[in-house]
């Protein structure tokens, strides 16, 4: 078992990492502990980590998973062989102490049909998705963190013809795909002697892959410019997602994304490139503990005069059926690289 690998560094919080109940462990800079379990977050009484005690486990954590924790490089973003991730930060940069975060992988993957059954989404939105799957639409999918944008992603892609090759990207490996041609890419952080390598870097080298369909774990920077320009070039069918807290927000989002590759476009040609790239928005929030698809919504044209675009509700699958406009706020429009 992966735990294996840190559970010796930290004995008193041993059995919530070993829970099988509890998703993730946070031990605060102040010293309190908390988890979460079955989507709620909790404060563990009666367990206490001494400072200098943890901040001795997570220097010995950090050697154990092949990275390094100091004064000089106070923060650490790792991950375990079965994908659960470690983050610690050190002071001073962690006020009143050290703190870390062990977010563990989920090995409970849910079909697309428990998803309906859970009531994460309906039966027609899914419906929905499985004929835009099918149509080889793009689809983005957005929310907050923990909502389940990664859960509905690899639900989704179970309709994945088996004839089709498949290359997946992700920051971090994630997503577990069944496929019979598929190429996984995972990327790197720039480490002692090996230089970093991006979403950006794998973005172009995937397109030398032959994909049929490409699939992004997340987009959050400037990859987000090489993925319009494979949609833009033929490349059609992608499954991704982006953390935003709307619909309307992702666009925005995508936008912004864009715009930090340093390619000098003008905004409107971002957002005219947008429209004619991506079919199918689907958002998620968590409302009372539930996890639920809000928002599923078709992207239409774009009007650079209003800088809205065409957007229409899908019936069956957000809070309304109706075609709509959505205008967005000129301050919230992202300032083009000059």
């Amino acid at each position: 078992m992966s735990f294996d690998v840190i559970l010796p560094f930290l004995r008193p919080i041993a059995h919530l990492i070993l829970d099988p109940a509890i998703t993730e462990v946070m031990v605060n800079g102040s010293g309190r502990i908390f988890v979460e379990r079955d989507g709620r977050l909790e404060t563990v009484a009666g367990v206490t980590v001494r400072e200098q005690n943890l901040r001795v486990a997570v220097r010995n954590l950090a050697r154990a998973l092949g990275d390094d924790i100091s004064e000089e490089r106070p923060l650490l973003d790792s991950r375990l062989p079965d994908g659960s991730r470690v983050a610690a930060a050190l002071p001073p940069v962690s006020l009143g102490g050290t703190t870390l975060t062990i977010r563990k992988f989920r090995t409970q993957h849910f079909t697309a049909g428990e998803l309906v059954r859970l009531g994460t989404l309906t039966a027609a939105q899914l419906e929905t998705l499985h004929r835009s799957i099918a149509a080889r639409d793009n689809i983005l999918i957005s929310g907050g963190t923990g909502t389940g944008k990664t859960t509905l992603l690899n639900a989704l892609t179970a309709f994945l013809p088996e004839r089709d090759r498949l290359v997946l990207i992700e920051d971090t490996a994630e997503l577990q795909l069944e496929a019979p041609n598929l190429v996984r890419f995972e990327a790197r952080r720039e480490q002692v002697g090996l230089p970093a390598v991006s979403i950006r870097d794998l973005l172009r080298a995937t397109l030398r892959h032959r994909p049929d369909r490409i699939l992004v774990g997340e987009v959050r920077g400037g990859e987000a410019f090489d993925l319009l320009q494979a949609l833009n070039t033929g490349h059609s069918g992608t499954l991704s997602t982006i953390h935003a807290n709307s619909a309307e927000q992702a666009l925005t989002r995508f936008t912004s994304c864009v715009l930090q590759s340093g390619i000098d476009l003008p905004y409107a040609a971002i957002r005219y490139g947008i429209a004619q790239s991506l079919q199918l928005l689907v958002h998620l929030e968590r409302r009372h503990e539930r996890r639920l698809v809000t928002e599923l919504m078709r992207v239409g044209r774009y009007d650079a005069r209003s800088d809205s675009f065409d957007m229409q509700h899908v019936p069956g699958g957000a809070a309304g059926d109706d075609a709509c406009q959505i205008h967005l706020a000129p301050t919230s429009k992202p300032v083009p690289r000059r």
